[in-house]
């Protein structure tokens, strides 16, 4: 299957499979943002990493329930090259030292991409449940996007420094203790 999706074309196993595919990398990839940030407080960008981390996770628990149960243990058309034009982020987009800025910049782009995918799936899939489905996930991505461009308003300058370059003076309050403030 290409990369460059027919949502006309694609058959109801491989939107499934595709939708699986997304929430899965989205889980990894968030999981990877919390343990390079590395948490702090319980309200910072490595725990809302996390915890979009576990919402990715259910995601992924109900699209496999359901493709269980229609198609049972079929095995899959679709790979996961086959997702970098759906949600996930643009080849090379992490790295490993990314500012938590530049970390929800991908998120946010990510998000955009899914909503993308389950809205244009929605003109094809005919499936009642599926179909619910997909626009209860469509949805959610709606509130992740609104989400992440309000903390987003809300990160203060330091958020902008990559983690290799911060410097932790900078970053050290009044009783010189490390304080980041997201």
């Amino acid at each position: 299957m290409s990369t460059r999706l027919d949502y006309a074309t694609l058959s109801l196993m491989d939107a499934l499979d595709l939708a699986m595919l997304i929430e899965v990398e989205a889980s990894r990839r968030y999981t990877q943002f919390a343990e390079r940030l590395g948490s702090r407080t319980d309200d910072d960008a490595a725990a809302v990493f996390q915890s979009m981390a576990v919402n990715e996770d259910k995601h992924g628990e109900q699209i496999a329930e359901r493709r269980l149960a229609l198609f049972g243990e079929t095995r899959p058309k679709v790979k996961l090259d086959d997702i970098f034009d759906v949600e996930a982020p643009d080849f090379g987009a992490p790295s490993q030292n990314m500012s938590p800025l530049d970390a929800y910049l991908v998120a946010l782009s990510s998000e955009k991409k899914a909503f993308a995918f389950y809205d244009l799936a929605l003109r094809y899939v005919t499936h009642p449940d599926v179909k619910a489905l997909f626009e209860e996930l469509r949805d959610e991505e709606t509130e992740h996007v609104q989400m992440i461009e309000a903390i987003i308003a809300k990160l203060p300058p330091e958020a902008r420094v990559p983690l290799e370059d911060e410097d932790e003076d900078a970053l050290q309050n009044a009783e010189g203790r490390l304080h980041l403030p997201f």
